[in-house]
């Protein structure tokens, strides 16, 4: 087992690649009474085409089979895996992303237990027509419950204009129709294709001894006979060089409408640690220009022009990238040109030192608070590791941010050709629909 020390933060992580090609990552938290573990895999809705492992035939899968997949790997034979869990006082969950499936536990007792509750359950598939086709139903329950939800719609909406057909642009959960094509066999070639050991990560963090989590964690893959496996071949599209559609607009049953918009990425670059300066800048300057203490936001608090909810976000990865902000607004044009104008401003005006200062003290301390959340390393550390980043490397980039990168990516990043806007107002009535009262604004 091998121990990578991180001197300044006072933090180690313990990590150990088995025979079978699974790598385990331990943090030890002696303090910490609670024990959380996750076993993700590098598997999301991104990946319908690949070269399926056990025969090394190309395929495509139907959209959603990712989400789908997760959701059948709770079922077994002999019941529902979450009583399992509960037996030993554990709470479980699971969630699918773009680019990664994750399960896990969080427990205060019994943590050998469930570790192999987690492991077995999830090596273990159980698939049949029938159990395939009563998924369909739930699932397709849930996906037209989010689809009336105006945060998730908006969201969906913004995520489609910005990437069209592309993968990204589709739902987590797939669609409706999608669903309704999956089988049991395209199950199992997903299940064997990106469930081998050797495309998973198992991270825990807790006050276990990490030797003694290895020794829980290699005698039971040890008993399982899991052959050598070549790494995944997969099939990603290339992203949209712009928008698919610069402005997508909905409406719902409402009370308000909501707005969502932001610039699709063109920066990219192979080098993890360059994606994580960019990441990192771009944080700083979006928190310095729209967080909570930034002036434009209480002008647009007292403007009335959005309300609390109001909010901005960034993300980058190997092959996409986007920034997004937004909130609910009785003026939602009005919001957007007001942000555009003050991206601009700002773009030109540059960052003055003392705010870089107290935004990047900010981050630190943010980086510092996640340190004391079990569920927040663990998610934060899993997500960017099969990203090639170090997380706890984080600090070290903040230290040597300078306002240079940071206003370097605000400006090569905010360009109204990649922009995208996404409205959701609420349903007009019947009558002004049919021409009668007037018209909405």
């Amino acid at each position: 087992m091998h121990k990578t020390e991180y001197k300044t933060l006072q933090e180690a992580v313990y990590h150990q690649t088995l025979d079978n090609g699974l790598t385990v990552y331990i943090v030890h938290k002696p303090d910490f009474r609670q024990t959380y573990a996750s076993f993700t895999t590098q598997y999301g809705s991104v990946d319908r085409e690949f070269v399926v492992a056990s025969r090394g035939e190309r395929v495509v899968v139907p959209d959603g089979i990712a989400h789908f997949l997760e959701h059948k790997m709770f079922e077994e034979e002999h019941g529902d895996v979450f009583q399992d869990f509960a037996r030993y006082g554990a709470q479980a969950n699971a969630f699918t992303t773009y680019d990664t499936t994750t399960y896990l536990f969080s427990s205060t007792a019994n943590v050998r237990e469930n570790l192999m509750t987690l492991l077995d359950f999830v090596q273990r598939p159980y698939f049949t027509d029938e159990n395939v086709e009563k998924e369909k139903g739930i699932i397709g329950q849930e996906i037209a419950m989010y689809d009336e939800m105006p945060n998730w719609r908006c969201h969906s909406n913004f995520l489609r204009g910005l990437y069209g057909d592309h993968p990204m642009g589709i739902d987590i959960a797939g669609t409706l129709s999608s669903i309704q094509k999956i089988r049991k066999e395209d199950l199992y070639d997903c299940y064997e294709t990106f469930y081998h050991p050797s495309n998973m990560v198992l991270f825990v963090v807790g006050p276990e001894i990490p030797e003694r989590v290895i020794s829980w964690v290699a005698e039971n893959q040890a008993k399982k006979n899991y052959t050598l496996q070549k790494p995944v071949q997969r099939f990603l599209p290339s992203v949209p060089a712009q928008p698919r559609e610069q402005r997508v607009e909905s409406e719902l049953t409402m009370a308000q409408p909501r707005v969502l918009f932001g610039f699709k990425e063109t920066w990219q670059s192979p080098d993890a640690k360059e994606r994580q300066l960019r990441e990192t800048a771009m944080e700083v300057w979006m928190e310095s220009l729209l967080g909570r203490g930034s002036p434009l936001y209480h002008a647009l608090m007292d403007e009335g022009l959005t309300d609390a909810g109001f909010g901005s976000d960034y993300e980058l990865t190997p092959w996409y990238g986007h920034s997004q902000m937004g909130g609910n607004s009785n003026r939602p044009d009005e919001l957007v040109e007001r942000v555009l104008s003050a991206l601009n401003q700002y773009g030109k005006e540059g960052l003055a030192q003392e705010d870089f200062e107290r935004v990047r003290k900010k981050a630190m301390g943010r980086f510092f608070s996640l340190l004391d959340s079990p569920q927040g390393i663990a998610y934060v550390y899993t997500a960017q590791k099969l990203r090639g980043i170090d997380v706890f490397t984080a600090l070290d980039v903040l230290e040597r941010m300078t306002i240079d990168h940071v206003m370097n990516a605000l400006r090569s990043h905010v360009n109204e050709e990649q922009l995208t806007v996404s409205l959701v107002r609420p349903k007009q009535p019947r009558e002004l629909v049919a021409g009668k009262g007037g018209t909405l604004q």
